[in-house]
Order: structure tokens, then sequence, then C-alpha cells
């Protein structure tokens, strides 16, 4: 959908918002009135599609067509899609969910001053995390300020524009009546409506729409590397470039989690008056009010670790978006062309590891609870299988914890399962593509600190979200009342760098996140050279900075320890990716 034309009018105010001072007339022309923020220019609730309940509950989105002529007033924040109000997971996210709607297909524009120039700049669009269940275009941690900011002062300037998307079984419901209609995987099918909107309106707020970078972390990182597969790559990608954080493949997308969550939701709500696979159960649902609907999914919910530390609503295989598995389709080279960065931190999943691990059958039980495969004698031997690459002599709990040592073990074995040997499953299918791929490991935090103060555990390490502070320029988000704020010059030096980099990277179409003699990280090359049969892995902060091969004469010893071949090639092999379900 093109707009023939869209107005961006900027209103000066203080640091929240303000009324619109500045209006300018363009008759029939669609008109969006946005604000001055820390010396950029943001747009708020920009609406990319049509509400999304009653009778279009679950269906593929329609694309929103603005009446010519209507001025929007772009300085106020659209509601999020149905979820939880409150905040999800502190201090891992900083903001409170306080207004949820169907008619939440939003997306916000932040850009630089433009002063005229005229000149288009390359657009980086942000797909949040948070299980496919929680998270929103306003979430504190992910404000693109800093991340303008600073690629402004390093000459590369970019545009930022954040989605929402449906969540929960709003987004990710499954059943055969759906796939029939071609209405799963309606969160996905979001997402890419958002892209094409930027690709086909954001010339009118400055950008390039031949220039745009997705990127997310977490379920977002998930849902780039579900975008790069769409339609099993017989379309073309409205979208040239991707980051994908902590996540781009995840277990449990062809078992049994989404429609075990489906089935319970039914039964709560008395739809189950048939199959759960009827189509008389979907018109069920679509006749429930909002909250209904979600008080029974949140009722029926499992979040604890034993349920696939709550991922339960998933993409499916739905042989449209998703023609086929995740793992099939890359090995098949089944997927767009793109140039991707993909990467995971140190201690990824640390702060989701059961904290009470203290044995090897702890370890154990963790991971056979972990597994989606629902068995018993086969999971053990796979487990065992597993864990002998895994040995706790390798491991060593840090002066001062009050975690044990076999609690690293099990945290590092789910690493490595979810975090980053998929990440290296993928660019592997990539480079049999000929596609360029950048790997890094993110090691500096300053949120440690704060979890030991919310949850009484020491020593947690560099976790889920610990690169948000830097790659987004935002430190100061954390030091809030109540927060101990243990920020080091390092960890503004790295801000600098790493929000310069991500900025880079999208900044030129044919590079890297590495330009020499820029602010960026330097000599950070793709992860397969041709010169050096070996894979590389860059090292982002922490004690030694800087490109390391994963083993052999050229890897730090920090990297060489981890057996990240060895052990990635047990987990991606293809005997055991059946176990994991993807």
């Amino acid at each position: 959908m093109r707009l023939s034309r869209v107005v961006a009018a900027i209103t000066a105010s203080a640091v929240v918002v303000a009324q619109p001072v500045l209006v300018a007339n363009w008759d029939s022309y669609v008109q969006y009135n946005g604000f001055e923020r820390n010396g950029i220019e943001v747009f708020l609730n920009i609406p990319y599609g049509q509400d999304t309940g009653g009778a279009n509950r679950f269906k593929p989105p329609k694309p929103f067509v603005p009446v010519p002529g209507t001025t929007y007033d772009a300085t106020k924040a659209g509601p999020a899609c149905p979820q939880s109000l409150g905040q999800w997971y502190p201090p891992l996210t900083l903001g409170n969910i306080t207004a949820i709607s169907e008619d939440c297909l939003n997306l916000n524009v932040a850009r630089p001053k433009l002063n005229g120039t005229g000149r288009s700049l390359p657009v980086m669009v942000w797909i949040h995390g948070g299980s496919f269940w929680a998270g929103s275009n306003m979430e504190p941690t992910h404000m693109p300020d800093g991340l303008i900011l600073e690629s402004i002062a390093n000459k590369m300037p970019i545009i930022h524009v954040a989605l929402n998307y449906r969540l929960g079984i709003f987004g990710f419901a499954q059943s055969d009546a759906l796939k029939k209609e071609g209405s799963e995987n309606a969160g996905l099918r979001d997402q890419r409506l958002g892209i094409e909107w930027v690709r086909d309106n954001i010339a009118h707020f400055g950008g390039d729409p031949e220039s745009i970078t997705i990127f997310g972390q977490s379920s977002g990182g998930l849902s780039v590397g579900m975008q790069l597969m769409a339609y099993g790559g017989t379309k073309p990608l409205p979208f040239k470039k991707g980051i994908a954080e902590s996540q781009v493949l995840e277990p449990g997308i062809t078992g049994n989690f989404t429609i075990n969550a489906m089935t319970n939701v039914v039964n709560y709500v008395g739809c189950n008056t048939t199959l759960v696979h009827a189509p008389e159960v979907i018109e069920c649902l679509r006749n429930l009010d909002t909250a209904t609907l979600f008080n029974a999914s949140f009722n029926t919910y499992t979040g604890d670790i034993s349920h696939n530390i709550g991922d339960i609503w998933l993409p499916s295989v739905d042989g449209d978006f998703l023609p086929a598995p995740p793992s099939q389709l890359a090995l098949e080279g089944r997927f767009g062309n793109a140039t991707y960065t993909m990467g995971w931190t140190e201690d990824d999943v640390n702060f989701f590891t059961d904290f009470s691990i203290a044995t090897d059958n702890d370890t154990v039980n963790f991971l056979l609870d972990y597994l989606p495969a629902t068995w018993v004698d086969s999971g053990r031997k796979w487990v065992g299988r597993l864990l002998e690459l895994y040995p706790v002599s390798d491991f060593k709990a840090p002066p001062n914890t009050n975690l044990t040592v076999e609690f690293y073990r099990a945290a590092r074995v789910f690493r490595d399962i979810l975090m980053v040997c998929e990440p290296i499953f993928m660019a592997q299918a990539m480079k049999k593509k000929g596609l360029d791929v950048y790997l890094y490991t993110f090691n500096q935090t300053i949120l440690e600190p704060i979890i030991q103060s919310l949850y009484n555990v020491s020593q947690i390490g560099v976790v889920h979200t610990s690169e948000f502070a830097y790659t987004y320029g935002n430190l100061s988000h954390w030091n809030v009342s109540g927060y101990p704020f243990d920020h080091k010059p390092e960890d503004y030096t790295l801000r600098r760098r790493a929000s310069r980099s991500w900025s880079a990277f999208a900044y030129y179409l044919k590079s890297g996140p590495s330009i020499p003699d820029t602010g960026t990280f330097q000599n950070w090359l793709p992860t397969f050279d041709n010169m050096v049969a070996n894979m590389w892995v860059f090292v982002i902060g922490g004690p030694r900075e800087g490109l390391s091969a994963m083993d052999g004469f050229w890897s730090y010893e920090e990297i060489k320890k981890q057996r990240l071949r060895e052990r990635c090639a047990f987990i991606n092999d293809p005997a055991f990716i059946k176990v994991l379900q993807f």
C-alpha cells in the first residue's frame, strides 16, 4: 500500500510530548504531527494495519488506508497488543504496559533532524522480543534516541522504526481450520505487513526504501530469522539486511507446545463443543471479547522453566508463510537473500536457568524438562550423550557466588542449544548460499548488580538483553531509583562502539558492522573467510574484545574452551534436530 504523499510535520516539545505548534497545509494529503525529543524527531502510533478484533481476529492483517486530508496526532503512544499489564521480567525490561487493544498494529518512526537536506536515510526496523507473549514498541530498553544520536555523531545517520504485532493466542493461534483459511502465523504476518509499510512509505519520512535492515532480540531475533524464511524464499524480501540477537531459530516449532496451549484455552472458555481443529471452535473464539480470550490464555499459560521457559506460543509450519520446518528450509537454501549479523550474550540464558540446580541429577532433569520431545528413556539417552560433551570439570563457579558449578554447567548447555548453535547452523546454511554472515558474542553488562539486588543471586553473568544498554546507547535508562547503577568508563566507550556498529551495518548495504577509521568495532570479519578454513566470532566488550576463531591457533582461549565446533556439531546433527523439533 503506497500513499501518494505523507507529510511529517514536526512540533517543538518537551522531552515527552507537547501539542503541535507547527502545522502545514497540504489539503488532500495525509499529515502526521510529531514532536521533538532529545534532539531527534519522533512520530508515534502510526497505524499500518486495521483493527484485528472481531471478525478479523486471527486472520492475516489488512493494510490500514488513511483518509486523504487527515491529520494524525503522532505525539502519543498507541496501545500495545493484548498482554498482561505492568512490567515483565525486571530489569530485562523497564516499561509498564498500561493500555492494550486488538487495534494495535501501529509503529513508531524516529529520525534525525533532516534540516531540509533531502537525503534519503537507511532505515532500521525493530521487532521487539518477549516470548511472543509480551512487549511493545514503547519499551524503554530499546528507545531509539541514543542509537540515532550516535549514528549522527558517527556521520552515518539512520531512521528507526519500531513495530507492534499480535502476541500469544491472538498472533500465534494454531488449528487445522486456521491453517486452511491461511490464518496461522498472524503475528509474523503483522511484522511482514509492517516492514512492507516501511518499504512503501518511509520515503515520506526521509527514509530510503531500498536500504532497510530489520533487527530484533529474543523472540524478535527469532522473528528476524522467520522473516528471512518467509514463503520459503519464493517472494522478494522487503529488506536487505538483518540483525538477530539472542535467537534466530528455536526448538519446539514443530512440537506440540502451541497446539496444547490452544487446546487448553479452548477448553477453558467452553468452545470445545467439537474437535479443537474444527471451524466452529474458531468461530466461537472470535465471538469472545478481548478480555475473556486473553484472560483464558493467561490463566492456562504455563510460564515456568519446565514448559519451554514460557515460549509456548510459537510460529507454525503452515504450508504458506512457513512452508516447511525451519531446519529443512535452512538446509535446502529456501530463504531470501540478505546479509545477517547474529549472536548471543556470553551467559545468555543464566537468568532463565533454575537457580537451585546443585547436582548432576538436577541438570539432567532440567534439560529433560526443557527439551520439547515427549519421551523418557530415549530422552535420558540423548541428554546423557549431550552432557558427555559438557563434563562438570570444564566449569568453575566464580568467586563470591551463591550459584553452583552444576548451575553454570546446565546454563551453558541450555545457552548453546537455544542461543548459540542455531545461529551457527543458520550461518552455515547462508554461507552455502553465498551470503555474508557476521557472528558475535556479547561479553559486558551493567545488569549483574541489579539482578543481584532484585533476585539475590550473585555472579549471574552477561545475561539476556545485556546488549541493549550499549547497542541502543541507553545506559542511563537503568539509572532509576532502587537499582544499583554500577557503570564504568568502559561501559560508556562500549556504548559508543556498539551503537555505532549496529547503525553502520545498516548504513552501508555492502559492508559488515566494522567500518575502518570510524567509531565502530574494528576488524570484524565475516564468519566464513575463504582464506582460512575456520569460523570467526567477534567478542564484544569484556577484558579482550576482538575477532576470534572458534578454535585453533587464532582462537581466544575463552572461546576455544567452549568447544563450540564440536558441541554444536552434535546439537545441529539432523538426529538431534528431530529431538529439538524445529
